[in-house]
């Protein structure tokens, strides 16, 4: 039992990832799983249901348990007030208010086929988690259940004891709203695509070298950015390039070292600590149409599962295993 239980932990934490909107919930959502199926693998009936629907069908009780109640998660940038260049931060967001980064590793399947492994890798990126908070519970779960595990009707149906008929409705009422709500635009990261690689490489360049108006360029004119846990944000490349600007925000001897986390563009970025470079943040890009679009600086270091910068310099941005 517990070799099977291994073997599904990584796409069911993706599963409650997904669900839940942060990781740090997705991992506790597992372990919590596991041990209500061990503490009743005794009475668990394989006429009834196939193991991995079963485990499945624990998990997604486990994350109705928590979702009870809880508000809506949303990106940091939703969330915050749009300000202009040189205004202080202010107000910080409420705790657990914002949809969180993700290691892929935890989530995702890095052995997949690379074709495969960018599909995968929209299913986890933060603008879509974020669009499935808009759906009730259990329209998220038939939709995650059905559009990005590929199950059936009838696996479904059985794990949420009901009917084919009624997943097939469910599954309709939450395509609708995704439609309404519409995901913001963003490319995963695709080792594939010499043109994004080329992106994020000039970006690293022009970051390290803190030249403003290097990073200003690639930017779109209606990019925007913000600073969780501050309820802070920037719309408009020309605010933003007024802000990077500024003594105060300067980031000379910063580095940005790549990681792996919620399927797109992240960095951890270092400063200087006088014994080398610390990590400052955790920053994830959003890029479309060869523009970053959108930029979210984390301002925390610890928690987020993501292995430590090993060399403050711009190695191989896609040898991220």
């Amino acid at each position: 039992m517990e070799e099977v239980l291994a073997g599904l932990r990584t796409e069911l934490t993706g599963y409650c990832y997904r669900m839940l909107g942060s990781g740090h919930e997705a991992e506790d959502a597992v372990q919590e799983t596991f041990e209500r199926v061990l503490k009743a693998a005794d009475r668990y009936d394989a006429a009834r249901a196939s193991l991995r629907t079963w485990v499945y069908r624990i998990a997604t009780n486990v994350c109705l348990d928590l979702l009870r109640g809880a508000s809506r998660r949303a990106l940091p940038l939703d969330l915050s007030t749009a300000g202009r260049a040189g205004e202080p931060f202010g107000r910080l967001l409420p705790a657990g208010a914002e949809v969180r980064p993700v290691p892929d590793r935890l989530v995702l399947d890095l052995a997949q086929d690379p074709a495969t492994l960018v599909v995968r890798r929209e299913s986890v990126r933060l603008a879509f988690v974020a669009a499935l908070q808009h759906l009730p519970a259990r329209q998220r779960s038939v939709l995650i259940l059905r559009d990005v595990l590929c199950w059936s009707a009838a696996d479904v149906a059985q794990l949420l004891e009901t009917t084919p008929a009624s997943v097939t409705s469910a599954l309709q009422r939450a395509r609708a709203t995704l439609r309404s709500v519409r995901p913001r635009p963003g490319d995963v990261l695709d080792p594939a695509d010499p043109a994004q690689r080329e992106l994020l490489t000039r970006y690293c360049a022009a970051f390290e070298s803190h030249d403003v108006a290097g990073l200003v360029a690639l930017l779109h004119e209606d990019a925007t950015t913000s600073m969780p846990p501050f309820a802070w944000g920037l719309r408009g490349r020309d605010q933003i390039g007024l802000a990077m600007a500024a003594p105060e925000a300067a980031c000379v001897g910063h580095r940005l070292v790549p990681v792996a986390a919620s399927g797109q563009p992240a960095f951890w970025q270092l400063r200087p600590d006088g014994a080398g470079h610390a990590p400052f943040a955790l920053v994830i890009l959003d890029i479309d149409g060869g523009r970053v679009i959108n930029t979210t600086t984390w301002l925390e270091t610890t928690g987020w599962g993501l292995p430590a910068p090993v060399q403050p310099s711009l190695w191989s941005l896609f040898d991220l295993s």
